[in-house]
């Protein structure tokens, strides 16, 4: 397991500080392989899988490990990548490798979605006077 289970406190954490700040859904997929030709490809069919789009906003974000590949990606749905951009995922992909070349993958994820939590609070703020439901589970998934 890539994660000790002090890290993945941190990483729920992480995603549930971001969800309540904003309406935008953050979740991490962890696997071993890819199973697929691009890790991007496999992103976007776990986005897919997991009906990441179904967000009044379509603003989820998936980010996505294969430990033992050492592939990663960051897939975000339509409202949230029109908001930001190719540049600003390209960051936080940066973010991320080098980090996982250090090994410190729960920081790196940490922090990406820190980032990700800052343009979502930007983009799609948490509207006090109505609800902030949680459209999508907050937990890691291990695949």
């Amino acid at each position: 397991m890539i994660f000790t289970k002090e890290e993945e406190a941190d990483i729920l954490e992480a995603i549930q500080t971001a969800e309540r700040n904003s309406t935008g859904e953050i979740r991490l997929f962890v696997e071993d392989f890819c199973l697929r030709d691009t890790p991007v490809e496999r992103a976007e069919e776990i986005f897919q899988l997991f009906g990441m789009y179904n967000t009044r906003q379509r603003n989820g974000v998936l980010i996505y490990l294969a430990e033992k590949s050492r592939h990663f990606a960051i897939w975000g749905d339509v409202g949230i990548h029109q908001a930001v951009g190719n540049s600003f995922w390209e960051a936080e992909k940066r973010l991320i490798r080098e980090h996982l070349q250090q090994g410190l993958a729960a920081k790196g994820v940490c922090l990406a979605i820190e980032k990700i939590s800052e343009r979502l609070r930007r983009h799609f703020p948490a509207d006090a006077a109505a609800s902030n439901d949680n459209e999508l589970p907050d937990e890691i998934i291990y695949g």
